[in-house]
């Protein structure tokens, strides 16, 4: 598995508090080893044939698509980050 950052996500992660960026860091980690792990609730977004969306926080959410064995981080931030796909 690779892991690719989008610039967007690299953007909005660098404006997320500081709470919320460690929590996002113990969550990546698991993404990284196991992106189905059940903490992070990955599921397909709605509407959208390429797009998956894994849980930060009860209130944080992040996207990527899956391209071959690479995964891109596509954006980061609150719940409602869903209606900008």
């Amino acid at each position: 598995m690779r892991i690719v950052e989008s610039a967007q996500f690299q953007r909005r992660f660098a404006a997320l508090p500081a709470t919320i960026k460690a929590r996002a860091r113990k969550q990546l980690a698991l993404f990284v080893q196991n992106w189905r792990h059940p903490s992070l609730q990955t599921e397909k977004a709605k509407g959208h044939r390429n797009l998956w969306k894994g849980r930060i926080t009860q209130r944080y959410r992040f996207i990527f698509r899956i391209e071959g064995d690479t995964y891109v981080l596509l954006d980061i931030g609150p719940h409602d980050i869903e209606r900008r796909l």
